[in-house]
């Protein structure tokens, strides 16, 4: 008898699942088999535990280390096509590179339908379009007067219009259904998102000529549209990197490829969006998290099918497939909110490099104030360094004039002199911003008679005092309880607010100037959707005003008519301990004083502080931000601290202050004999309590890696997260590793 012929083995696929656990998970094919059979990429919907999830196939094996009675077969899958492989090796890339669940990397880079098994296409709108056109005396219009003008006004238009624009005119879908019927009009389904075909002409309005700087830069990105190109765009507020960025965007479109703009936050994507739109004829699309689960992905299937060559975006925007990639760039490169803070702990700029390159496209880095790191890659020659040192304007940027608070008696935050050049300013017809990064009225409430303050029960900070509506607010754990009538310690009647926030200046200068209008800005004030957009228009128009904002006026703004900026307090940042501090103070300062004389009128910048004699400061304001940079780079160097090395940091939160600590003994107890034979290039410092060590009642404690050699400090991350993931007390402790972390608190 031959011997049977055993059957090949069935094939096992290993799906990452949303799940914190860095591990794949094995499952067997459905009877049902995808179009174009099992690969890499296609999602599929499968068991886990006693929920159904949506998982991504990451690869196709022959074998499994469990038995096949063991393996659950995939429910379903969900996409005939797998996604973008380009789009995997980011997700691949950034799971590794952060230390992160893979599973969680790729569920947190899909658009929320994706996450929740919707098919991978946008929505679809009817779209109407006339067809040859009929004789004048055509018998099936000649009874029909409404039919005729219908069509009359479809054969206007020679790309068609869709149903709501028919409708809107006053005809109906049944008179758009007869008009089928009869031969007149074509019906076709196309994608929501699609904007009108592009014309053979690319720009619909003329680009803006360029100075000599401009033109030196936009060349030198010109050289090389073919390969990986990094520049950093070092260019003074106000002096045209947008204009640099329209054209360098016009040349990659018209190659027939896609550019991605990263912009720090959603309140600047409405303005530039809207530049671009204005300038191009082709789709411009944006992605932020302000926008609709149904119109994020409109948006995003728009771009990964190529049909949107252009798309605008905040962070997440960095996961977005493109189908032709032509060039990335990141406008502010420098801001902290590229930085993810919680989850998946990436940065946006720093992927955009690694994207970049992965696609060999250029990339541009632009910024007033470039971060440390990026002055430390160009000074090295792996940026082109790009300068812009004029602004469009004849005026060159404003100077910082430091004026001492000590002493001087204050009205919601502002001395004297600062009151005095406001009122100068706005009896010449200009514009004031007054910036104070302080939401609220006050940073806290305080009793007069014995010291008691207003403090948060779930954290160690000050409650905020709000007058609208009145409250008292945590900002860290948004913890919110009524204003007291008395004293909780003693029961004295005498409470009073300590320090300003953006609510008292705005009373104060309300008050100071009733005929002067004036717009608050922060979070607060533009919950309301559109609300920031609504408030910057009224500005723009020019009448005189006063602005109070926080930083969210700081960033890429142009307010033209702004002519006087008073920041109120420059202290507050200057003697964190973070050692960026310093940095991320000087950034906001300079970006803040950049709002100021964009126009015909030159600007001034009143700086308030309680430390005029400050060595870092004084730089600061006698020299630029370029001397600073150039002198903290040094004392990075010296302090041996990024960008000169690299950082790991393991942060770790209980309710028990003694379970955090406890973890983090046992786990420098592990690490640091591990380091000393495989990666002697690490340190191990801590651990030690957080700068706030209480928040939302959780004791948090922190961990530091630091290494010379990238390299080295992942090896040891890696070994760090598979102790952890082993340890029974780390189940109890909840942690997370941020790779090259922006802050320390």
């Amino acid at each position: 008898m031959p011997d049977s012929i055993s059957s090949p083995p069935p094939r096992i696929l290993c799906v990452a699942i949303p799940t914190p656990l860095r591990r794949l998970f094995d499952y067997l094919p459905s009877r049902d088999t995808p179009p174009g059979g099992w690969q890499p990429g296609l999602r599929v919907r499968v068991p886990f535990g006693r929920r159904q999830v949506v998982g991504v196939v990451m690869e196709c094996r022959d074998h499994s280390d469990l038995a096949l009675t063991q393996l659950k077969p995939v429910e379903a899958w969900l996409d005939a096509v797998p996604l973008p492989e380009d789009w995997l090796w980011l997700c691949r890339f950034t799971a590794r590179y952060y230390q992160h669940s893979l599973g969680d990397t790729l569920h947190q880079a899909l658009p929320v339908l994706l996450r929740q098994g919707r098919p991978l296409a946008g929505r679809m709108r009817e779209h109407w379009q006339a067809l040859a056109p009929p004789g004048d005396d055509d018998p099936r219009l000649r009874r029909a007067p409404r039919q005729a003008e219908l069509l009359g006004m479809l054969r206007q238009h020679a790309h068609g219009l869709p149903t709501q624009a028919v409708v809107a005119q006053g005809f109906s879908r049944e008179q758009l259904l007869t008009l089928m019927e009869k031969g007149f009009v074509a019906r076709q389904e196309i994608p929501l998102s699609a904007a009108e075909p592009a014309t053979e002409q690319l720009l619909a309005e003329p680009a803006l000529p360029l100075n000599r700087e401009q033109v030196t830069a936009l060349a030198a990105l010109h050289e090389r549209l073919d390969g990986f190109h990094p520049c950093l765009l070092h260019g003074v507020t106000g002096s045209g990197k947008t204009e640099v960025y329209l054209q360098l965007i016009e040349a990659v479109v018209a190659r027939g490829r896609q550019a991605l703009l990263l912009v720090p936050e959603i309140g600047l994507t409405p303005q530039t969006l809207a530049r671009f739109r204005k300038r191009f004829r082709v789709p411009v699309v944006a992605l932020h998290s302000g926008l609709t689960d149904n119109e994020r992905l409109d948006a995003w299937e728009a771009v990964a099918s190529g049909r949107a060559p252009i798309v605008i975006g905040t962070r997440s925007a960095i996961f977005t497939p493109l189908a032709r990639p032509g060039a990335i760039i990141v406008d502010e490169e420098h801001d902290g909110s590229f930085k993810q803070q919680e989850g998946l702990r990436y940065h946006a700029r720093d992927l955009a490099v690694a994207r970049a390159k992965h696609h060999a496209i250029p990339l541009l880095l632009g910024s007033a104030t470039p971060s440390l790191e990026s002055l430390y890659h160009a000074e090295r020659g792996n940026y082109r360094h790009l300068r812009l040192t004029r602004r469009a304007s004849r005026h060159a940027p404003a100077r910082l004039e430091l004026i001492d608070l000590r002493g001087r008696p204050r009205q919601g935050g502002l001395i004297p002199p600062a009151i005095e050049a406001i009122r100068e300013t706005l009896e010449a017809g200009h514009q004031v911003l007054v910036f104070i990064n302080r939401r609220g009225f006050a940073p806290t409430l305080a009793c007069h008679t014995c010291g008691w303050m207003a403090d948060c029960d779930h954290c160690d900070a000050r409650m905020t005092l709000h007058r609208q509506p009145p409250m008292l607010a945590c900002h860290h754990c948004d913890k919110h309880r009524p204003v007291p009538d008395a004293c909780p310690g003693c029961g004295s009647a005498d409470l009073r607010p300590l320090g300003s926030g953006t609510e008292r200046t705005e009373e104060t200068l309300a008050a100071l100037f009733p005929k002067v209008p004036v717009h608050r800005i922060d979070r607060d004030s533009t919950r309301r959707r559109d609300a920031f957009e609504q408030t910057l228009g009224e500005v723009r128009r020019g009448e005189p005003c006063l602005l109070v904002g926080t930083q969210m006026l700081a960033k890429g703004h142009h307010l033209p008519h702004v002519t006087l900026v008073v920041v109120v307090n420059a202290d507050a940042g200057l003697y964190a301990s973070d050692f960026r501090a310093l940095e991320h103070s000087a950034q906001l300062l300079i970006q803040v004083a950049g709002r100021a004389g964009r126009a015909a009128h030159p600007g001034r910048v009143l700086v308030q502080t309680l430390h005029t004699d400050d060595p870092h400061l004084r730089l600061l304001a006698e020299r630029g931000y370029d001397a600073l940079a150039e002198q903290l780079l040094a004392e990075r160097r010296a302090a041996a601290l990024p960008p000169f090395r690299f950082m790991a940091l393991l942060r770790l939160e209980s309710p028990r202050e003694e379970a955090a600590m406890t973890l983090g003994r046992e786990a420098a107890a592990m690490l640091r004999p591990w380091t000393s034979e495989h990666a002697p290039d690490v340190s191990c410092l801590g651990p030690v309590p957080a700068p706030m060590e209480r928040r939302q009642n959780r004791y948090h404690v922190q961990l530091m890696l630091s290494a010379g050699r990238r390299s080295q400090l992942h090896a040891a991350c890696a070994q760090l997260t598979a102790w952890l993931e082993a340890s029974p007390e780390a189940r109890r402790v909840r942690w997370s590793l941020d790779v090259d972390p922006q802050t320390l608190s």
